[in-house]
């Protein structure tokens, strides 16, 4: 063996940044095995972090003690609250980042970190001993010895380029794809399968005529992702709409004929929410024109992402087509999109901690699991580094519940229902989205980061500071009053009634007309209040208008999930053959014996397990 390391990190895109970090940061000698560590945590699709629901799961990255949003903070060019018009449940930052920034920001901070170590070489084969991983060899023929290996190989593994009626074999453009990986697992009885991803044309901006497009300014206010005193962005470069047409389509067509996807060449399964264009054009024949984002790449460079044109048809075919959308009619491209086959290991293979069922103290995480997007795949790293740190110094797993975050949501149901496509986060997948908003990540999360020794003590005590606030603030609504003289010229001017006598603050509040920030400003009482506030004043505000408008929502949530908490704290063992339990359906058996669920609670989300099912399953327990 070459070195041993506690743990070993394999591929440096997003997973296995965060991973790496945080498994260095918790203490454990960390081994980065990359190709190239000028790629880290690569932005190979569009250069934006956050979104609906990815927004949230950043934050909570952040909240825990991860550098997903710091290092977006430091980079981003524009940054925008998506679904402002909504409930805050809904609302998810998003931020555009300098592509080349971001890389090199990443691997500064990993740089620093004393006891992580990189080398660059491709991971072809594993060690392993009595079912247990002790290291991994490299293409240049080296074994590192490890306690754990975390596998974080993005669309490397076997990866497939096609570009029309070509196909050549790469992890990206212009990188070798990782091969013999793929080949050692399944000889270790792991299951895998192929998926499909794609990513659009890069369009020279000097090419372009913006005059034709319509302007996406960033937020007046930007806002961050960073509950930590990252700088706040002063300057942003706008992003723009452009839009298909018929004519568009019609171009598209004629290369249909030579689409991989379209005459079989690719067998893996593409993202549903994030479809090619000829795959929507297909799809949504009876749609006439299609959004494209039109968004830089950086601060200092022309190079532009189409958002919304990810195409594997030739190249001739992809440039005639842009030439018909306006604004493009001269664009010139620097490289055309492409689709990428690659192999992934169904996620039902997994632990809850991303740890594998089959080898102890191997991990998988990101696309490799089947997901798609760097929020999902940071997340998985992240909870990956820390529990190979845990189970490796004989520390309690770190797992988060369906009630706790978005990542619990993640991992729940990769390991519980699998995936056949590539899974995305979206709000929709969290049934305690209420609970689980971008504002409040730090006041769920932090503590429990600065538990298990990831969160700083700086960060747990801003957050035990802005609850003392946020709970003088809500105490002081609900206990003074106002006359109604005070507020009458500002509930005039926003449209709401005038009051008939004195009320308490908080009543006011729950109007749905009425803005916090305007109350402070126009009750003088409450102003002094607020402007006694030394630390995250904003957030202050924000969250206490929040839970007053929605505590009625918010309280039936948390009934909700502690009534159905009881189910996640019956356990289930290991050893139990589900084939031999004759009142189950025979399905149900099947998934359960496949499955094999931790609890009750897990037990019922599974497809395929219905409720009589789990009555049987409680009686059979109970013997």
């Amino acid at each position: 063996m070459f070195q041993k390391y506690d743990v070993i990190v394999v591929g440096a895109g997003h997973a296995g940044a965060e991973a790496a970090a945080a498994a260095a940061n918790l203490g454990s000698s960390v081994m980065l095995i990359t190709m190239n560590r000028h790629s880290i945590a690569q932005m190979s699709c569009n250069p934006a972090m956050g979104g609906i629901a990815k927004g949230q799961i950043v934050r909570e990255i952040d909240a825990l003690g991860g550098y997903s949003g710091i290092i977006t903070d430091r980079t981003m060019i524009q940054f925008r609250m998506l679904n402002r018009s909504k409930g805050p449940a809904m609302w998810s930052p998003r931020a555009q980042s300098d592509r080349r920034m971001f890389t090199m920001e990443w691997l500064k901070m990993l740089e620093e970190i004393p006891n992580l170590d990189f080398w660059e070489d491709t991971v072809n084969g594993l060690i392993t001993k009595n079912k247990k991983i002790v290291g991994v060899k490299t293409s240049m023929g080296i074994e590192f010895e490890a306690k754990s290996v975390i596998l974080t190989n993005g669309t490397f593994l076997n990866g497939v380029i096609h570009i029309g009626e070509k196909n050549f074999s790469g992890g990206r453009i212009g990188e070798k794809a990782a091969t013999g990986l793929t080949e050692a697992l399944v000889e270790l009885g792991f299951e895998t399968n192929r998926m499909k991803t794609g990513t659009p044309v890069r369009v020279d901006g000097r090419s372009l005529d913006f005059s034709k497009m319509e302007e996406q300014l960033g937020d007046e206010e930007p806002g961050k992702f960073s509950f930590t005193d990252t700088p706040p962005l002063k300057n942003q470069r706008s992003c723009y709409l452009a839009y298909t047409s018929d004519e568009v389509h019609d171009v598209l067509r004629t290369g249909f004929d030579k689409s991989p996807m379209f005459i079989g060449r690719i067998s893996g399964v593409g993202p549903r929410y994030c479809p090619s264009i000829e795959d929507k054009i297909e799809r949504f024949s009876d749609k006439n024109r299609h959004q494209l984002f039109i968004e830089p790449e950086g601060w200092d460079t022309n190079e532009i992402y189409v958002n919304g044109f990810s195409s594997s048809l030739p190249e001739d075919i992809q440039l005639e087509a842009l030439h018909r959308i306006p604004g493009f009619e001269k664009a010139k491209i620097f490289r055309p999109g492409y689709a990428i086959e690659y192999d992934y290991f169904p996620p039902t293979q997994l632990n809850y901690t991303l740890e594998t069922k089959q080898i102890e103290n191997l991990y998988f995480a990101g696309q490799i699991n089947g997901t798609t997007g760097y929020e999902e795949a940071g997340a998985q790293g992240l909870m990956a580094g820390i529990n190979a740190h845990l189970k490796n110094n004989n520390k309690p797993s770190f797992i988060l519940k369906r009630d706790e975050a978005y990542i619990g949501v993640l991992i729940d149901d990769l390991i519980t229902k699998g995936t056949e496509e590539p899974y995305r986060m979206f709000t929709s997948r969290a049934e305690y989205r209420t609970l689980l908003r971008q504002d409040n990540a730090d006041l769920r999360l932090t503590e429990k980061g600065y538990n298990i020794g990831l969160a700083s003590r700086d960060r747990l005590d801003r957050v035990n500071y802005k609850k003392e606030q946020i709970d003088i603030l809500i105490k002081f609504l609900k206990k003074e009053s106002v006359k109604p003289s005070q507020i009458a010229n500002y509930l005039s001017s926003v449209g709401s009634n005038e009051l008939k006598q004195k009320v308490k603050i908080y009543q006011v509040l729950l109007r749905p007309q009425v803005n916090i920030e305007q109350l402070i400003e126009n009750i003088p009482t409450l102003k002094a209040i607020v402007q006694n506030i030394k630390l995250c004043k904003k957030e202050i505000i924000e969250e206490t208008s929040i839970l007053i408008k929605y505590e009625n929502y918010i309280s039936r949530e948390e009934e909700n999930a502690h009534r159905i908490s009881k189910y996640e704290n019956i356990f289930l063992k290991e050893n139990i053959d589900y084939m031999n339990i004759k009142a189950i359906s025979y399905e149900a058996r099947e998934k359960l014996n496949k499955i094999k669920p931790k609890t009750i609670g897990q037990a019922t989300r599974i497809s395929g397990v219905s409720p009589s099912d789990i009555s049987v399953l409680l009686v059979y327990i109970g013997k």
